[in-house]
């Protein structure tokens, strides 16, 4: 039975009553005598045991711990926070062929957020200069920039950076030859207690389809992921992820492509067995590449959305606000049930429970779908247009 812990009146209560009970003729409710003042602070002190107590109870299990004690038992199970991570690419800028674009040069985006080159670069006989990138992480401050504001650095292809320092013979005005990717910020405790309660739950084995999951969460970024064996043929291995956060802007997808880890090793010299993978699904094959059996064939793979549309009939004068909320509730659906493995469905209960829930919306009927949404190998479910009619 579940110890009921007294409230602060409670407490005040008992204290006085014992007191009076222990001095007789004693009048302990006068307002401003010295048994009342004592028999109250003496409540305040016990209330703040109670409330130390009670975090102590916290963090003594993994289930409920918080913070330096959650990181403590994920540490037990190999599992750690992912730091802030900052977002890598390439840009390019016009110049004089010849010019040298110096390692180090600050670059901005239009919204101020910086960048630095990372290699020294010539500009070529075709007058421009293709270098690679990186974003410059703040410092962590817990009241100014807890996250590390690593995701914020991701930008697609072509977005304009400028350099901040002019370098004689280069336009200052260019932009992201490839997308900028990778960043991440640090990992929230509800992630790090999900990654370690699944390690506690799923000891290590050589290579299962879970410790491919482990692996594949355990890469900054990575919110979500999925192991197929034998996906593309005897002896490979296809792990699908997804970066809901740092790939917020693209509705969690991977930006890259898919393939192998440039550290595969083929036979004798050759180089990996597979096409290389690029951005995001390039981190995360170049992270399970040490952890992996040496004979697996590792492919990184992001999956591709499969959006599925809804009629919803019952609610065509539903505010705009109701809308959004059933909108929110089909993503969470989705969220905790959509795979890019075959074999299980999205249930289509599931989704009329969720917008049930909602105030307002009594009535309705999902016309389309018209049953369970079968996940396919390869892509994702998630919400296409919700129709009102």
């Amino acid at each position: 039975m579940p110890f009921s812990r007294p409230t602060l009146s409670d407490l005040r209560a008992q204290v006085l009553a014992d007191i009076k009970a222990g001095l007789k003729g004693a009048d302990s409710l006068l307002r401003f005598s010295n048994l009342n003042v004592l028999g109250t602070s003496t409540a305040g002190l016990a209330h703040l045991h109670y409330g130390y107590l009670d975090y102590i109870a916290l963090q003594a299990t993994p289930y409920t711990a918080t913070d330096e004690f959650l990181e403590a038992w994920a540490a037990l199970k190999n599992i750690y926070r992912e730091p802030a991570t900052a977002a890598t690419g390439t840009a390019t800028w016009p110049g004089q062929p010849d010019t040298v674009l110096p390692s180090g040069t600050p670059v901005a985006r239009g919204d101020g957020y910086a960048y630095a080159t990372t290699t020294d670069a010539v500009v070529g006989v075709d007058g421009t200069v293709t270098v690679s990138i990186e974003a410059q992480l703040a410092p962590i401050d817990p009241v100014n920039n807890p996250t590390g504001n690593g995701a914020a650095g991701n930008a697609d292809a072509g977005t304009v950076l400028t350099l901040q320092a002019p370098v004689a013979g280069i336009q200052s005005t260019g932009d992201a030859a490839s997308a900028l990717t990778g960043g991440a910020d640090v990992e929230k405790d509800d992630s790090l207690r999900a990654r370690m309660l699944f390690a506690y739950q799923n000891p290590a084995s050589g290579g299962s389809l879970k410790d491919y999951i482990r692996w594949a969460t355990a890469v900054p970024g990575v919110t979500r992921a999925w192991c197929a064996p034998n996906g593309f043929g005897t002896g490979t291995v296809v792990v699908y992820t997804m970066f809901d956060v740092s790939e917020a802007a693209h509705n969690g997808f991977p930006q890259g492509t898919d393939g192998v880890s440039q550290f595969d090793k083929g036979p004798g010299t050759t180089g990996p067995r597979g096409t290389v993978a690029t951005g995001d699904q390039l981190l995360v094959a170049d992270s399970i590449i040490d952890e992996q059996p040496v004979t697996a064939l590792v492919y990184s793979c992001g999956p591709a959305p499969n959006s599925v549309n809804f009629v919803i009939t019952g609610l065509n004068t539903a505010s705009v606000a109701t809308k959004a909320a059933i909108a929110s509730a089909i993503d969470a659906v989705f969220l905790q049930q959509g795979s890019p493995i075959a074999g299980s469905d999205v249930d289509l209960s599931s989704i009329n429970t969720a917008i049930g829930a909602i105030s307002g919306t009594q009535g309705f009927v999902i016309t389309a779908p018209a049953a369970n949404i079968p996940n396919v190998t390869g892509q994702l479910p998630v919400r296409g247009t919700v129709t009102y009619p």
